[in-house]
């Protein structure tokens, strides 16, 4: 009895049940939720020690809330699951294979298609530039600093070789100074600065610096000695390979029984010091990388007051 009531109703009131089924329908409830959508290009190539960053394109008609995601994630790299964005700067070169990055809106996922990202090195070695001074009078301050830059923005180190004992270096300037006494007069040959962005080294054409008297007196008991840096090996063979010197001295021709092992394969003299008074004897040998020695040089004679 009641449903037969309830169907007259309904068929009393024909257009308000159909009107109410069509609100029904139409209604934001009843709609179907669609998916949200993704896209953007990620780099496939950053430049070791260089920023990477990549945030793709996201949105959804239904206004739903997105969240992001990420698979096989460089290890280096930071990632925002709110906005998708992928960054960092990677410290070694490596690639990186099958990255992916996703969009949800919690019922539908879309993907941006899987990537690669390969870390590379730097095209171009680092550029270095300057003069040094070639002289400087013992008791003067000496001081030269290179000019470089690296033309991929790398960081740089420099680097010295054959640098005179009375010299400091910077090894993040490049700037060498210092100040020589008169225990360091004499020249000093071959010493070269590099520059290195870690992956290309650059440097400067090798020089010498000439540390004069300037009418200095060396302290009593100090003899300079000095000669000129072989350039050949006994066979008359290319020298390519001097790593430094052994002066040997004494106070007797036949009993040189004090040494100096000159590991600085630049230096074209060198002073010897607390020497007693009386009649001293040197000789020196030249040195290569692989420890054999050259014969003695003629014997020096020389007074010390």
């Amino acid at each position: 009895m009641f449903a037969e009531k309830k169907a007259a109703a309904c068929l009393q009131h024909a257009a308000l049940c159909a009107l109410a089924s069509a609100s029904l329908l139409s209604s934001p409830l009843a709609s179907a939720n669609t998916a949200p959508s993704i896209s953007g290009s990620p780099a496939k190539s950053v430049m070791v020690h260089h920023a990477y960053a990549f945030q793709p394109s996201a949105s959804d008609s239904d206004r739903d809330k997105l969240t992001f995601s990420v698979s096989n994630k460089p290890w280096w790299a930071a990632f925002n699951s709110s906005t998708g964005r992928l960054s960092g700067t990677p410290a070694h070169t490596a690639t990186f294979s099958n990255i992916g990055i996703c969009v949800s809106d919690g019922r539908y996922r879309r993907c941006l298609p899987a990537f690669a990202l390969k870390v590379v090195v730097p095209s171009a070695p680092p550029v270095i530039s300057g003069t040094p001074p070639a002289a400087v009078t013992a008791g003067n301050a000496y001081s030269f600093k290179p000019t470089a830059h690296d033309p991929d923005g790398l960081p740089m180190t420099y680097g010295i070789f054959d640098k005179p004992n009375w010299l400091n270096f910077n090894h993040t300037t490049g700037q060498m100074s210092g100040t020589p006494t008169a225990a360091d007069v004499g020249e000093y040959a071959h010493i070269g600065i590099t520059v290195s962005d870690g992956y290309h080294q650059a440097a400067l054409t090798s020089f010498s610096i000439t540390v004069n008297s300037g009418g200095a007196q060396l302290p009593p008991g100090n003899v300079t000695i000095s000669w000129t840096p072989p350039t050949e090996n006994t066979n008359g063979t290319a020298l390519t390979n001097l790593a430094g010197y052994h002066l040997y001295y004494g106070t007797s021709q036949s009993s040189l029984n004090q040494k100096v092992n000159i590991t600085n394969a630049g230096l074209a003299s060198y002073v010897v010091s607390n020497l007693t008074a009386g009649t001293w004897y040197f000789t020196l040998t030249a040195v290569n990388s692989l420890g054999v020695e050259s014969p003695r040089s003629a014997i020096l004679t020389t007074s010390v007051e």
